[in-house]
């Protein structure tokens, strides 16, 4: 070959080299794996067994189906809560750590627990919400709620005794949101720290407190039992798996409501199309029938909610819970 043919040659070669350089790199999108390309890992504030981590489980296993890739769940326990939420906050914001956050980053920093707030991560869906019941024990004088608030304004206060968590816990501060509401000081009914609405319930049914304010799913056992009753529900509507409990606005005319809650969320800076594919996915796990099985088999409530508006949950709840807490004379921050 003469040395004109091959430089021509080279040259051909040499441009087709470079327009192939040139259309890889004009498409990155190519060399970019489909997101999730890996496992993913569900970190739990909470123990084993518990109701947030048998939540986290039906979810992660539904996402796995919906996601194409394992969701192992990670309990990462301690500090009422904070380790496992400063776990999610701190994870590395690639869309392979996720976790359940709960009410309480609304309240832990008004204890001076941790400076966490909702404002520290990627709300992604919120999956689950319980409002609390007003229960007395079979036994009570109290047979409806009009009866008890009307006892509790003519009582004196501390008279009358309440209990389901310790103090400044999530029912404690439901107590005095509705004590607040009905014009009353947050302590005219005295709180009895517990460790948790089952002792208070069976405190509730020996007669050691008069009132305790829980889930309704808390207070089942009890209630089905017929050794107490729910006299009403601070949310706003009444719940369809309990249909015949009224709500404090229907009953009293009290325009109060809390409740607990579950979401899903990510740390800071998820990128937006990760974030998109996971509350997706989140929204198809709540729609299923798998998730609303496992949800009313367990008495919970099912409450959907997609990132932004989890995030309003979050900011809303956050500020009733700080306003109960300087109220009852509990907030540090």
């Amino acid at each position: 070959m003469d040395p004109i043919s091959r430089l021509s040659r080279r040259g051909i070669l040499g441009a087709a080299a470079g327009l192939a350089t040139a259309g890889t790199l004009a498409r990155p999108g190519l060399a970019q794996p489909r997101y999730p390309s890996r496992p993913l890992q569900m970190i739990v504030p909470w123990g084993a067994g518990g109701g947030t981590d048998a939540t986290a489980r039906i979810i992660a296993a539904l996402l796995e189906k919906e996601l194409g890739q394992p969701v192992n769940v990670v309990n990462r326990t301690g500090g009422s809560g904070v380790v496992g939420h400063s776990a999610i906050a701190m994870a590395n914001p690639d869309g392979y750590s996720i976790g359940i956050i709960t009410v309480e980053i609304a309240m832990m920093h008004w204890q001076g627990l941790t400076e966490l707030t909702y404002a520290n991560y990627t709300p992604l869906g919120l999956m689950n919400r319980d409002a609390p019941g007003v229960q007395v024990s079979a036994s009570s004088p109290y047979k409806d709620i009009k009866a008890l608030a009307e006892g509790i304004k003519n009582s004196p206060p501390g008279k009358l005794k309440a209990s389901g968590t310790g103090q400044g816990g999530i029912w404690h501060l439901a107590l005095v949101g509705w004590l607040q509401a009905m014009g009353l000081k947050p302590d005219h009914v005295r709180w009895v720290p517990s460790n948790g609405a089952a002792p208070g319930m069976q405190d509730l049914v020996a007669g050691g407190i008069d009132i305790v304010p829980c889930s309704i799913p808390e207070a089942r056992a009890m209630l089905d039992a017929g050794r107490a009753r729910s006299l009403a529900i601070m949310a706003p509507q009444r719940d369809p798996q309990f249909p015949d409990i009224p709500t404090l606005k229907e009953s009293l005319g009290v325009d109060y409501q809390t409740a607990v809650w579950r979401g899903i969320g990510a740390p800071l800076k998820l990128p937006a199309e990760q974030a998109a594919t996971l509350t997706a996915a989140l929204q198809r796990v709540y729609k299923s029938n798998e998730y609303s099985e496992f949800m009313k088999s367990r008495g919970f409530g099912m409450d959907w909610a997609d990132g932004a508006g989890f995030g309003k949950v979050m900011a809303e709840t956050d500020a009733s819970m700080g306003e109960a807490m300087r109220a009852a004379g509990l907030a540090k921050a």
